[in-house]
C-alpha cells in the first residue's frame, strides 16, 4: 500500500529546504568577514608601541636591569670587600675619586704591568669599590620593590574580591578592617617590628631572607599587614561595578561558583588596572625601603642599598 505524500501547508513558516543549494568554497569565503582576535597582551603591545615615551622607559628599564645581572660578573670586586694590593690592605685607597688608583695600586701595575680594574666611581672611607656597591643596592632595591609589590597585587586582590562580590555586611566589615588599618603609623610598626625581631627572632638561618636582616624582614611584614588595603579598595570598587553586567548574572544563573565567576569573568576585565597600581607600588616600596636604609633600619650592614648608599655619600 503507497503510502500518501502529506501536502504542505502553504501558511506553515517551515522552509522548504530542496529549494536551496549549497554554498562553494568560494562563496563561503567571500561571506567569511570574521577579523583575527586579539588578545589582552597584544592590544597592550600595540598601544606600548605607539608610545614612544613608554618605549623609551622601558628600554632603559631592561638596561639598569641587564647591568645588575652581568656587571657583578664583570667586575672583580665585590660589595663588601677591601681593596688589596698583592694580598694586603690597601689603606691608601680610601675615598679615591673616580678612575684614580691608590699609589700602591700604581706601584703594583708598574711593577707587574698588570692593568688594574678602574674604580669607577670611585671608593668609600672602608676601601670598598662605590660603583659595584651601587650595582647592588639598585638590585636590591628592585628585588626588595618587585616582591613587595607581588605582596600587595595577591592580599589585596584576594581580599577586595571576597569584599566586593560578597556585599552587604561582609563587605561593611572588611572595609572598617581597611579603614582601621589605614590609620595605622607604618614607620612606627616597622620600628617596634624591629625591635621585637632582633630580641626574639632570628632569621640568619633561613636561606633567602637570612641575610637581610631583621629590618628588612619587619618591613616585609608591614607591605604584608598594611600596604595592600589601597589595592584592596580598587579591586573592591571595580568588582562592585562589574558584578552587575548581563554576563555575571548569566553565569550565576547556570549555577556557577563565585570562585569560578570572580576567577573567569571579573578578574579579568580588573586586569588593566590591577596592572597599573601593582606598577604603581613597585616605586612606592624602593622609596620606601631606600628612606628606611637611610635611617638605619632597612638593610642589614654591610649589604648595600640607595638609602644606605645616599646616607654614606
Amino acid at each position: 500500500m503507497e503510502i500518501p505524500t502529506p501536502k504542505k501547508n502553504p501558511f506553515s513558516a517551515q522552509m522548504d529546504l530542496s529549494k536551496f543549494e549549497k554554498a562553494s568554497e568560494e562563496e563561503k569565503k567571500q561571506q567569511d568577514v570574521m577579523a583575527q582576535s586579539s588578545t589582552f597582551f597584544r592590544d597592550g603591545m600595540k598601544k606600548l608601541l605607539r608610545n614612544p615615551l613608554a618605549v623609551l622607559s622601558l628600554l632603559i628599564l631592561v638596561f639598569v636591569i641587564v647591568l645588575m645581572i652581568i656587571t657583578p660578573r664583570m667586575v672583580p670586586y665585590s660589595y663588601s670587600q677591601i681593596i688589596t694590593v698583592g694580598g694586603q690592605r690597601d689603606k691608601a685607597a680610601a675615598n679615591l675619586k673616580p678612575f684614580e688608583y691608590s699609589e700602591k695600586e700604581q706601584a703594583y701595575m708598574q711593577e707587574t704591568g698588570e692593568k688594574l680594574f678602574p674604580h669607577i666611581l670611585g671608593t668609600d672611607e672602608l676601601c670598598r669599590d662605590y660603583f659595584i656597591r651601587v650595582v647592588y643596592g639598585t638590585r636590591v632595591s628592585f628585588l626588595v620593590g618587585f616582591f613587595a609589590s607581588l605582596m600587595v597585587l595577591a592580599i589585596g586582590t584576594l581580599y577586595g574580591s571576597i569584599s566586593g562580590y560578597a556585599g552587604g555586611r561582609t563587605d561593611l566589615i572588611m572595609m572598617r578592617i581597611v579603614d582601621i588599618i589605614y590609620s595605622l603609623p607604618d614607620l612606627l610598626i616597622i620600628i617596634l617590628l624591629s625591635v621585637v625581631f632582633r630580641e626574639t627572632g632570628n632569621f640568619s638561618k633561613i636561606p633567602l631572607i637570612g641575610g637581610l636582616g631583621t629590618n628588612m624582614v619587619s618591613m616585609f611584614i608591614v607591605f604584608a599587614l598594611l600596604y595592600w588595603v589601597g589595592m584592596a579598595r580598587l579591586v573592591r570598587g571595580q568588582i562592585l561595578q562589574i558584578k552587575q553586567n548581563e554576563y555575571v548574572l548569566a553565569a550565576k544563573s547556570i549555577g556557577a561558583s563565585s570562585g569560578r565567576i570572580i576567577r573567569k569573568h571579573i578578574l579579568p576585565n580588573c586586569l588593566s588596572v590591577i596592572i597599573i597600581t601593582t606598577a604603581q607600588q613597585i616605586p612606592s616600596a624602593i622609596f620606601t625601603e631606600s628612606y628606611l636604609s637611610f635611617l638605619g633600619l632597612g638593610v642589614a650592614l654591610p649589604m648595600p642599598s640607595l638609602g644606605s648608599l645616599a646616607n654614606t655619600a
